[in-house]
């Protein structure tokens, strides 16, 4: 590849991070945003727990907004709007369009309502015409079968439809790599909870290198 080979844009990063407590946490999520760039992190509830608490999303909340991130809590608009998130992130279930028009009522056209289609064609085709602001498309199992089930929904999709792509990445930064090439707009990774803040950068770097741009084949003059 020569520097005026034309590129694809690399996908962008959303980072995944579950609501825990304390200042040592804050830290580790601090790192992350800071080294990776992530524009969007989505708050899940902390160990195996049903809800997030309003508490513990609230430091987190303002920490991403400090770095210019957007913040979204899964499946909790109350709580989101409750702690000054920038929306919901909504995942995959049976009526999935329904759950979308509860949260956009609750949170109005101003806040991100992110969606989970799973691997259904049919649900992301209905999200997209719903207004969600993206479609997210997660892996069942972390079998290569699976991998390339939702790198082709990702392809399809990024041919077809405007509504951005989210990929749910596996972990392997190869894995990491095929999602982002299929076309996915944004590569969503989770904060690895057994790092400490000074190993993130390493973590980082790999995440980077993962998404980004590959060449584009052009025809030889």
């Amino acid at each position: 590849m020569t520097d005026k080979d034309p590129v694809k844009p690399s996908a962008k990063l959303c980072l995944v991070a579950e609501t825990r407590r304390g200042s040592e946490w804050c830290a580790i999520v601090a790192a992350a945003l800071d080294a990776t760039a992530a524009v969007t992190l989505i708050l899940t509830p902390a160990n195996g727990a049903s809800s997030i608490v309003a508490d513990d999303a609230r430091p987190l909340v303002e920490l991403a907004q400090k770095y210019d991130c957007a913040a979204l809590l899964v499946d909790d608009a109350a709580t989101a709007r409750d702690v000054g998130a920038d929306g919901v992130h909504l995942t995959w279930r049976d009526g999935i369009e329904t759950a979308y028009g509860i949260a956009r009522g609750e949170l109005g056209p101003r806040s991100i309502v992110g969606v989970e289609a799973g691997t259904s064609r049919h649900d992301a085709m209905t999200l997209g015409e719903a207004g969600a602001d993206y479609v997210a498309f997660t892996p069942s199992a972390a079998a290569d079968t699976d991998l390339d089930a939702q790198a082709d929904l990702i392809a399809w999709w990024s041919d077809l439809f405007v509504v951005p792509a989210v990929a749910f990445a596996p972990g392997p930064a190869e894995q990491t790599a095929r999602l982002a090439q299929s076309g996915a707009d944004f590569i969503a990774l989770h904060v690895p909870a057994g790092l400490a803040p000074d190993a993130i950068e390493d973590w980082a770097r790999s995440a980077l290198a993962a998404v980004a741009a590959v060449p584009i084949e052009t025809d030889a003059a």
